[in-house]
This record gives C-alpha cells, sequence and structure tokens, in this order.
C-alpha cells in the first residue's frame, strides 16, 4: 500500500483495531419488522413502553430509497422526538442504534424528513459508506439536540444540529433500529469541520461487564485501549476522503460520568426549546 491515502488507511485500521475488546460472549439478536398500515400522526408526549415499537422498511436496502420507519401499532413515530430519553434508572438512558458495530453503511436518521426514519446518509448524490467497519455499536440519545446556534463557554463552538451521539462498547452486536437501555460512562468533545459533535461513551445496561463500569477510569482500567480506539477512529476516518483529522476538546481527555451527564442534561433542555419554537429546517413533528 502506498501513498498518503493508503498510509492515512492504514494508520485508521491500526488504531481502531487496538480498541476491539476481546470476548468469548457473542450474542445475535433479531429486528422486528412492521406491516402495518402508514400512519401520519404523531404523539405530543414520549411513548411510555419502548416494547410496544415496531419498525418497519420501505424502500431498497442499499439504494438512496431505505428508510426504516418507527411505529405503534399503525402510528408511525419519531425516533428522535417520541421515544423517551430516560430510563426509571439513574445515569441509564434510552439509545437507538443506527449503525451497528463491524458495519460501513453510514446509516443516520434522516432528521428534515417527516418521521425522521433512518436512512443512509448521502454525499454529493452517492450513499456513504465508511472506508472501514466500526467496531462499536453507534447510535443516539432520543430528545437531545446539539444547538448550532449555542458556542460552547470552553470549546469556543457551536453544535452540528443533530442529536446528541452514542458510542457503545459492549460485547452484542445491536440491530439497526434496536432501542436499548445504556449505562452512561463518559463523553468525547470532538470537533468535526468546527462544530461541537459530542460522543457520549457508554455500555448496554445489560452487558456483563456494566456493573463493573462505573466511570471512563473504570474502562481504561478493564476494557484498555477501548476509549484511546474511539478517539482515533473518529480522528481519521475521513480522512480518505481528504478531510482533515477531527479534534478533540478539554485536551483530548474524556470527561467523566458527571460531565457526560450535564451534557446530556443540557442537550435535552435545547432540544425541549426546539420542539417549542419550531424549525424551517428539522423536522420537529
Amino acid at each position: 500500500m502506498t501513498g498518503p491515502r493508503g498510509l492515512r488507511g492504514l494508520v485508521l485500521s491500526l488504531l481502531a483495531l487496538t480498541a476491539v475488546w476481546q470476548t468469548s460472549t457473542w450474542f445475535f439478536v433479531g429486528g422486528l419488522q412492521s406491516v402495518a398500515p402508514r400512519g401520519v400522526a404523531l404523539r405530543s408526549v414520549a411513548i411510555s413502553d419502548v416494547k410496544d415499537v415496531t419498525t418497519e422498511v420501505r424502500g431498497e436496502e442499499g439504494t438512496s430509497t431505505y428508510r426504516k420507519f418507527f411505529l405503534t401499532g399503525d402510528q408511525e413515530i419519531s425516533p428522535w422526538h417520541d421515544l423517551p430519553l430516560e430510563t426509571e434508572e439513574n445515569g441509564v438512558y434510552w439509545m437507538v442504534t443506527e449503525i451497528p458495530k463491524n458495519t460501513k453503511s453510514k446509516m443516520e436518521i434522516a432528521t428534515k424528513e417527516s418521521s425522521n426514519p433512518i436512512a443512509q446518509d448521502t454525499k454529493k448524490g452517492k450513499l456513504r459508506e465508511y472506508h472501514g467497519p466500526i467496531y462499536w455499536n453507534y447510535g443516539y440519545l432520543p430528545q437531545t439536540w446539539e444547538d448550532p446556534n449555542v458556542e460552547h463557554p470552553d470549546l469556543k463552538v457551536k453544535g452540528d444540529n443533530d442529536p446528541v451521539d452514542v458510542v457503545e462498547i459492549g460485547s452484542r452486536t445491536n440491530f439497526q433500529g434496536e432501542i436499548s437501555k445504556v449505562k452512561v460512562l463518559g463523553a468525547l468533545a470532538m470537533i468535526d469541520d468546527g462544530e461541537l459533535d459530542w460522543k457520549i461513551l457508554a455500555i448496554a445496561a445489560d452487558d456483563p461487564m456494566a456493573s463493573e463500569l462505573e466511570n471512563v477510569a473504570d474502562v481504561d482500567a478493564k476494557m484498555p485501549g477501548v476509549i484511546s480506539g474511539i478517539r482515533e477512529w473518529f480522528r481519521w476516518y475521513k480522512t480518505p476522503d481528504g478531510k482533515p483529522l477531527n479534534a478533540f476538546g478539554f485536551d483530548e481527555a474524556p470527561l467523566d460520568q458527571g460531565a457526560a451527564l450535564e451534557v446530556i442534561s443540557e442537550t435535552h433542555g435545547y432540544w425541549k426549546q426546539l420542539r417549542q419554537s419550531k424549525s424551517d429546517d428539522l423536522w420537529v413533528g
């Protein structure tokens, strides 16, 4: 492999591989599919039981027509606005998986489309794929929003106009659209193209390691290389496209659980303001 692109790709792969947590326990989970009639009305408050939520695929996978909608019964709901954020447990929140671990398709909720289904991101008319697989389950926290009009007082950058991202480090591979409980451990303040793009570090609440982890120090001690691997993966992942390295605030150090919970609370507040004020750009119901 020669040339700058090849070298960047090699470095990205080597750095990311340092974060793969070796485990002998693997689980398989399949997603529910619904063929319920299409609804249009949204709930005014978050649903109380995520077990009632099903998903329905429309369009063809691997094309720009693909959409995964979320429903309760025959009614479409928004996985951004209608799913709950908090659980009954302190420090445990609901996460929606967009990109299962060890996959490459850049899937995300369509924040500008009605009902906010999951779709594959596009750039210049082409479907986006990572240049290598992501090694963790990746998704977002419902009812959060990184406000692009608010500048962080310390980092001097504004939000990226999306829900808050979650990197889930557990042993199981989630399915796309899975709604699961995660235990928050910390956060990385990534700065991407001049925008703040928080990465909440979390582990599935039912993961065998969850009871042993309370903060980022525990992760470094018991799962060494995971946090640094996440940071380096996100630092390098755009460079094969000729993009610069992403940066990280706070001297690149991960913030601990308490600070991460403050980020969640703050961005939940921004989301509430978004719902009240509406938006010409985003679909908020």
